[in-house]
């Protein structure tokens, strides 16, 4: 019957669904039978978030063995997703948030309960159930005398490739403010807010990203009687529209251009719209193409209609009944001159973020300058090592979504790396491409790497793949999944090289693997 409603009522959404059939028939990777015997290489996947779910679905999928590292219980399958409110929801249109093709939205914008059973979904349907483990905080990689990856201890097995997918928000930040415990009023982190009621409440909200912004949704479903958003500087806000949001993305130089005044002038006029004090201002450093853009149209809505204000400046200390702040006008730095005033409230919420989770448990080669995250080949392989691949580990800021295609992309990359030798980067090739995007990005106010879009994104897959004819034969399973058959036949050759006595690539020792990556062999 609602199959029936949708196609009366909303035709657009019954496209959108025959449009995941389509992904789902044409990309998605065969789940394997129950119980059948996988091939190597095997691969470490670090984390059951949304990332590892999708990377191990796609490692199994293609023939090949996994062992997902869970720091957390069951509880945690689908990382940040399955720890923040249940009001939470995507901000970006769920046609950009396809984070494998087998996931099936029932509309634009899911809440957080839908994004979890599709994580929850697909790891039972590519038979993760039986290849995870759980409360297993990784603390330490390193090789055993044959060159393959010791997961903290050599009880956990043994493997070939080590995915890191531990994303970039871990525990919520919960700074103490100066004279918090005088405030009479409650004191909640945003990502706690299941269960607290806001109605008819003067409510502060500290911090200007993200977090803030969900919290600014929920104080506003609560019917809050005013809302005061204590930010310090200015943050785009883009529009919650796929159209608009793809064609931001679609900036294949991943930094702002001489042409980057005309989406940011249009955004000022079209969308902020009489708001222009809370963008950033014309001619700072902070253009469109430096930082990652809050996405959502309510925002601004809520702020022309009265029912919140947005406010710049420094938090000096709580009182009792409030938040003593220094306002500061538009254009003047953190820590700059402003009033102080008293900006009361009933209820502050801290839309403070999370801490980003540590690779420190990778061997410390990975971490040598200039070559330290996110300045990695591909922006996720250390060029120490392409075996290893921090999948959504390393963005800083990006316009586009970390919850996309790229997942399988890099995913398959791996495993062409680790199934073929001649396809495989050396060290020195790696660090030359890194400081090649240097070059070309130099004039980025972050670095070459604190920033990309989608489009920069699948410019490196193209160009990494045509540059090396070797790998020409692997573009369609690297870039598409298709061909899936690839892989495995690789392997099965070596296999038979192996059953006829002769020395195969892929049984390095530990001293001729290391050789390789460093561009020696």
């Amino acid at each position: 019957m609602q199959f029936i409603s949708d196609l009366l009522f909303s035709p657009l959404l019954v496209a959108y669904y025959l449009l995941q059939w389509v992904f789902d028939r044409l990309l998605a990777p065969t789940p394997p039978p129950p119980n059948s015997p996988l091939s190597r290489p095997r691969i470490a996947v670090i984390g059951a978030g949304l990332t590892g779910v999708s990377a191990a679905s796609h490692c199994v999928g293609h023939g090949f063995d996994v062992r997902i590292f869970e720091a957390g219980s069951r509880r945690n399958i689908g990382g940040i997703w399955s720890k923040v409110n249940n009001t939470s929801g995507l901000q970006i249109h769920s046609i950009l948030y396809r984070f494998q093709p087998s996931v099936q939205w029932s509309e634009g914008y899911p809440k957080r309960g839908e994004i979890v059973g599709e994580i929850e979904r697909l790891w039972k349907r590519y038979g993760l159930q039986d290849k995870t483990k759980f409360e297993t905080r990784v603390e330490k990689v390193y090789r055993d005398n044959q060159g393959r990856w010791i997961i903290n201890d050599p009880s956990n097995g043994r493997f070939d490739g080590v995915l890191c997918a531990v994303g970039t928000c871990g525990d919520p930040k919960r700074p103490h403010i100066s004279g918090q415990e005088k405030f009479k009023g409650e004191i909640h982190h945003s990502s706690e807010l299941d269960g607290k009621h806001a109605k008819d409440k003067n409510v502060l909200i500290v911090g200007g990203g993200a977090s803030a912004v969900e919290a600014l949704e929920f104080v506003d479903d609560e019917h809050a009687a005013q809302t005061k958003v204590l930010a310090r500087s200015e943050k785009w806000i883009i529009p919650r529209n796929a159209i608009v949001d793809a064609l931001l993305a679609f900036n294949i130089w991943g930094q702002e251009t001489r042409l980057s005044w005309i989406p940011e002038n249009l955004l000022r006029l079209l969308f902020y719209r009489g708001l222009e004090d809370i963008a950033p201002p014309k001619g700072s450093e902070k253009g469109l193409f430096t930082e990652t853009p809050m996405v959502n149209s309510r925002v601004l809505d809520l702020v022309r209609s009265g029912q919140a204000e947005w406010l710049r400046g420094d938090i000096h200390s709580f009182t009792e009944d409030g938040i003593l702040f220094n306002h500061r006008s538009q254009g003047v730095p953190k820590g700059g001159p402003g009033h102080l005033e008293l900006v009361k409230g009933d209820i502050c919420i801290l839309a403070t973020g999370y801490h980003r989770p540590s690779l420190g448990f990778l061997p410390p080669e990975n971490f040598e300058e200039p070559y330290k995250p996110p300045n990695w080949y591909l922006q996720v392989f250390p060029p120490t090592d392409p075996s290893i691949c921090a999948n959504n580990c390393t963005y800083v800021n990006a316009i586009g979504t970390v919850g996309n295609y790229h997942i399988g992309i890099y995913t398959r990359f791996l495993l062409m790396f680790l199934v073929d030798p001649l396809a495989r980067p050396n060290q020195h090739l790696m660090k030359v491409w890194i400081d090649l995007t240097r070059w070309i990005k130099a004039s980025a106010p972050g670095g070459a790497f604190d920033f990309f879009t989608y489009a920069e994104l699948v410019y490196w897959f193209v160009f990494v793949i045509v540059v090396n004819p070797i790998r020409w034969k692997w573009a369609l399973f690297v870039l598409f999944g298709i061909g899936a058959g690839l892989p495995l036949k690789v392997v099965k050759e070596e296999d038979k090289f192996r059953a006829s006595g002769e020395n195969t690539p892929t049984q390095m020792s530990s001293t001729s693997h290391q050789k390789q990556v460093n561009g020696i062999k």
